[in-house]
C-alpha cells in the first residue's frame, strides 16, 4: 500500500503538515489510525502528535480550516477538533512513567520515540511523517507491520512492565484480538495471566467499556475464551466463570453452561449487533450454579433459574457500573421469559401465546431472537427438529398478534373509568376488576374488544356487591 497516497486523499494531512512548519514543530499521524490504514479498515478518530504544543498545533489547524471548534483538556494537554466525519486529536510527545498503586502515569515532555515506546502494542505505536522532507513515510521502530501480517498482538516493551504500569491494557489486548481475530502472542498472554490481580486498580467503568467492545466484537466467544483462560475473567466477572464446568453423578452429566453461554452469545452476534440483546444471551443462565439439582430417576434440573436470573440482573448490571435504566430492564425480562416460547413449542395454546405477547410486548422480537439463539446442541438432528417447531410457534404468534392486537395491551376499561361508573374511592378493588378484565381477554374469554369488556365489568361488580351510579 502506498501510504503517502493514501495521507493524501484527505486534506486535513496536508494541513496539519503545514501548521507543523508555521509554529516549527514536527508532526506525526499516529496510533489507530496508521493500523486501520494499512489494515484497510475504516476509521473515524485521527491521532496527531508533535514535539512541542499539540494544544498550540490545534489553535493552528483550527485558524487554518477556518473553524474555532478546539475543545483544550488542559489537565491532559490534549485538544481534539471535529471536522466532518473526523474526530482529529492534538498532543505533544511525551515520556511516561507509573506508581506501583495507580495506572495514572507521571508525564513529562517527550520524543516521538519516547512517545511510541509509551503505547500499548505494536500495531498502535507506528506513525507517519507529515514533516516536508519524509511526508508520508512510516515510522514503525517496533515491527508493527510485521506484526499485523502475522496478526498478532505483541507489546513494544517487556509485557509485564507494560500490563503492570497500566493494568488495563490487559483488556484491551483481549479487545483487539476479539475485534481483528488476532492471537496475542505467549509471553504478551503468560504476562497478562501473571498480572490479573492487577485489574483491581482499573475502575469498574473503564473494565466495561472494553468488556462492551468485546461483547460487540464479530465472534465475541473469542474474547472471553481468552479472558477465561487468562484469568481475568474470574476477577471482573466472576458470575459468568461460575457456569463453567461439569458435574457427573452416576454416570449423568449436564452440559457446561459457561460454553453453552458463549454458543448463544455468538449466535445472538450472527443476527445483531443490539449490545444489550447480547447482554441478555451472557446472562440468560446466570443463574443456573444456583439452581442446579440432581433428581434419581429424572438427571439435572436448573428448576427456576430463569426467575432467579432475572432477579440477579439488577445486581449485576449495578456492580458491572451497568446502566440502570430501560436497558437493564430489556435485560432482565429476556432473561425471565427465555424459557417461554421454546416450552411452547410443545403445546401451543392461544392462551400462553397471548399471555407471552402481553408480557414481552415491543420486546417479542429480541426474545425469539433469543430463544432462537439458545437451540444448541451437538446433535444437528435435534436442533433442525426443534427449530422447526420454533418456526411453528412464531406462525402461530403472528397469527394470535393479527387477531387479538395483544403485544402492546391497553385495556379496554380504566381504572378511572371503574371508579367513576361505581363511585368508588381508589383501591384494591379497582385493580382486581382491571385485572378479570385483561386475565379474560388473554385466556381467551371475550375479545379484545370495549363492549365485551364492558359487560365483563359490569358481571364481575354485580357479584362484589357494586351498584352502578351512571
Amino acid at each position: 500500500m502506498n501510504l503517502r497516497a493514501e495521507v493524501g486523499k484527505n486534506p486535513v494531512f496536508k494541513i496539519v503538515s503545514n501548521a507543523g512548519v508555521v509554529l516549527g514543530v514536527k508532526t506525526y499521524v499516529v496510533g489507530g489510525f496508521v493500523r486501520d490504514l494499512i489494515l484497510q479498515r475504516p476509521s473515524k478518530d485521527i491521532d496527531f502528535v508533535c514535539v512541542g504544543s499539540g494544544i498550540a498545533l490545534a489553535q493552528e489547524v483550527a485558524r487554518a480550516l477556518g473553524s474555532s471548534q478546539v475543545t483544550i483538556f488542559k489537565n491532559f494537554g490534549t485538544a481534539m477538533i471535529k471536522q466532518d466525519q473526523f474526530e482529529l486529536e492534538f498532543v505533544g510527545a511525551r515520556r511516561e512513567s507509573y506508581r506501583q498503586e495507580s495506572r495514572k502515569p507521571i508525564v513529562e515532555d517527550g520524543t516521538l520515540e519516547d512517545d511510541q515506546l509509551r503505547r500499548d502494542f505494536s500495531i498502535n505505536a507506528m506513525a507517519i511523517s507529515l514533516n516536508p522532507e519524509n511526508y508520508g513515510e512510516v515510522l514503525d521502530p517496533f515491527d508493527g507491520i510485521v506484526h499485523l501480517k502475522k496478526k498478532i498482538i505483541k507489546t513494544p516493551q517487556q509485557p509485564e512492565l507494560t500490563f503492570s504500569d497500566d493494568p488495563l491494557r490487559m483488556l484491551r489486548a483481549i479487545r483487539f484480538a476479539s475485534q481483528l481475530s488476532f492471537d496475542i502472542e505467549a509471553d504478551t498472554f503468560e504476562a497478562i495471566a501473571k498480572n490479573i490481580e492487577r485489574i483491581r486498580i482499573v475502575s469498574m467503568e473503564r473494565i466495561i467499556d472494553e468488556l462492551n467492545k468485546i461483547i460487540l466484537s464479530p465472534t465475541p466467544s473469542y474474547g472471553f475464551k481468552l479472558l477465561f483462560h487468562s484469568g481475568l475473567l474470574k476477577v471482573i466477572f466472576p458470575e459468568m466463570v461460575a457456569l463453567h464446568g461439569v458435574e457427573y453423578v452416576g454416570g449423568n452429566a449436564h452440559k457446561d453452561n459457561f460454553f453453552h453461554t458463549l454458543q448463544v452469545l455468538d449466535n445472538v452476534s450472527a443476527m445483531s449487533d443490539d449490545l444489550w440483546l447480547r447482554w441478555a444471551a451472557i446472562l440468560h443462565d446466570i443463574a443456573k450454579p444456583l439452581t442446579k439439582r440432581y433428581e434419581e430417576g429424572h438427571g439435572w434440573t436448573f428448576h427456576g433459574h430463569e426467575e432467579k436470573g432475572a432477579r440477579m440482573t439488577p445486581g449485576i448490571f449495578r456492580r458491572l457500573k451497568l446502566p440502570m435504566n430501560e436497558k437493564m430492564e430489556f435485560v432482565q425480562k429476556l432473561v425471565r421469559l427465555h424459557l417461554r416460547p421454546i416450552a411452547l413449542s410443545k403445546e401451543v395454546s392461544d392462551s400462553a401465546i397471548r399471555k407471552l405477547l402481553f408480557e414481552a410486548g415491543d420486546d417479542i422480537e429480541g426474545l425469539m431472537k433469543l430463544c432462537r439463539a439458545d437451540i444448541t446442541s451437538k446433535n444437528t438432528e435435534k436442533v433442525t427438529r426443534f427449530l422447526k417447531n420454533f418456526e411453528k410457534v412464531e406462525q402461530r404468534m403472528m397469527e394470535v398478534e393479527a387477531k387479538d392486537n395483544v403485544r402492546n395491551f391497553q385495556p379496554p376499561i380504566t381504572g378511572d373509568e371503574i371508579i367513576r361508573l361505581f363511585n368508588l374511592p381508589p383501591g384494591p378493588i379497582i385493580g382486581e376488576i382491571k385485572d378479570r378484565i385483561k386475565d379474560a381477554i388473554l385466556d381467551g374469554e371475550i375479545h379484545n374488544n370495549r363492549e365485551e369488556a364492558y359487560q365483563l365489568m359490569l358481571d364481575v361488580a354485580k357479584k362484589k356487591g357494586l351498584t352502578k351510579t351512571e
